[in-house]
This record gives structure tokens, sequence and C-alpha cells, in this order.
């Protein structure tokens, strides 16, 4: 009996081990997105760059990161002294029993002092 706990609890260890094997891939990509969107909309609050322009160069980003995005999916705004970007997507995480569905939308605005 104590070896079938055992047992037990080692396939309870590597189940947890394997999910987060899967899962935590999708929530770094998605930090480094965020990041990577808060330091652009810094950096372009300040100066006359085309929105377009933003949106291409956070496109690419996005693609380095392999982020299911389309360039229609990332949204940049100014008004004013504001600038705002965000997008909005999906990543189906594959597990043997059910596959999982991670929505993420990541966003920032940024004012000019």
């Amino acid at each position: 009996m104590s070896n079938l706990k055992a047992l037990f609890g080692l396939a309870v260890m590597v189940t947890f081990a394997y999910v987060a094997y899967m899962m935590l891939p999708p929530y770094f990509n998605s930090y480094q997105f965020q990041d990577f969107i808060e330091s652009e909309a810094k950096l372009n609050s300040y100066s006359t760059k085309p929105e377009a322009e933003i949106q291409e160069g956070i496109f690419k980003k996005a693609k380095d990161l392999e982020l299911p995005l389309t360039s229609e999916a990332i949204h940049v705004q100014r008004s004013g002294t504001e600038i705002a970007i965000w997008a909005e997507y999906t990543v189906t995480v594959d597990l043997p029993v059910h596959p999982i569905e991670l929505k993420f939308t990541p966003s920032t605005k940024n004012k000019r002092i």
C-alpha cells in the first residue's frame, strides 16, 4: 500500500510539472510583450512616429515572440499628448486531457508630462 501511495504521489508531481511546462511559456511571452509595448508607449509618446509605423514595430516583436497576433489585432491610438496601445489574442495550450485557451489583453497608456 505504501508503494501505491508513493507511485500516486509521483504521478501527481509529474502531471503538475508537465502542466507547468506547457503553461509557463505563454505567460512568459505575454509578460515580455506587455513590457515591450509599455516601453514603446513611453518612447513614442515624445516622438512624431506615425501610428502605422509603431504598429508594425510591435507586430515584429509579436512575431519574434511567436504570438498568434495579426497586424490588425494591434491597435495604436494617439489623442493629443497621450498614446494608447492594446491588443487581444488567444493561445491554445494542448494538454492531453483537455485543451485550454488562454486569453491575453496587453495594453498600456502613456501621457507626456
